[in-house]
């Protein structure tokens, strides 16, 4: 199939294909005219790749866990994403708690309600940190003001959670990640 083809499939612009390419994620079966042609090994890999951004890995964690060595390695990375996607997780929850009580909160201010405020007293994210405050959501190892530092997948997850997980002053776009784009049509 050719690139448009496939990009169709997952809802994607050739461009992404392209890049992830580009960045030794996907390699076209082969060539033909010059054009390139793609196989259902390649649609494989394009699932992975857009689950495992679905589920918060970065384009070089995929890269690196395409190209370890050995199964333990590669357990051994997808364990330490495990641990973060869990954390991410328990933060997840905690906030719809919050959001849940309030919308149904009785109090005129939700926000001047006892009981949401100690809610949010105990919800903190574990051990808040100078650089947890700071993260950018979204962009790994990046920091208001920081040069780009990618997380890696060797890297490990403190125990308090991921730096980089935090809320920000700077809201973010965050991409709409439709059902339709999880599994190929």
């Amino acid at each position: 199939m050719s690139i448009g083809e496939l990009a169709a499939r997952f809802g994607l612009a050739t461009h992404v294909l392209r890049h992830w390419e580009a960045m030794g994620l996907i390699r076209p079966a082969r060539r033909s005219s010059g054009r390139r042609r793609y196989t259902e090994d390649q649609v494989s890999r394009v699932t992975m790749i857009v689950r495992g951004k679905a589920a918060g890995l970065g384009l070089e964690q995929l890269r690196e866990m395409f190209d370890a060595g050995t199964r333990d390695d590669r357990r051994e990375l997808l364990r330490r994403h495990q641990a973060e996607l869990e954390w991410r997780i328990r933060q997840a929850e905690a906030s719809r708690t919050l959001i849940g009580h309030a919308l149904e909160c009785s109090e005129p201010d939700f926000t001047l309600c006892p009981k949401f405020q100690q809610m949010c007293a105990g919800s903190l994210p574990e051990k808040l940190t100078p650089d947890m405050a700071n993260a950018r959501p979204g962009r790994p190892g990046v920091r208001d003001g920081a040069q780009r530092r990618p997380m890696t997948l060797t890297q490990s997850v403190p125990s308090d959670g991921p730096s980089h997980l935090a809320p920000s002053k700077t809201a973010r776009h965050v991409p709409d990640v439709r059902a339709s784009t999880l599994v190929p049509k």
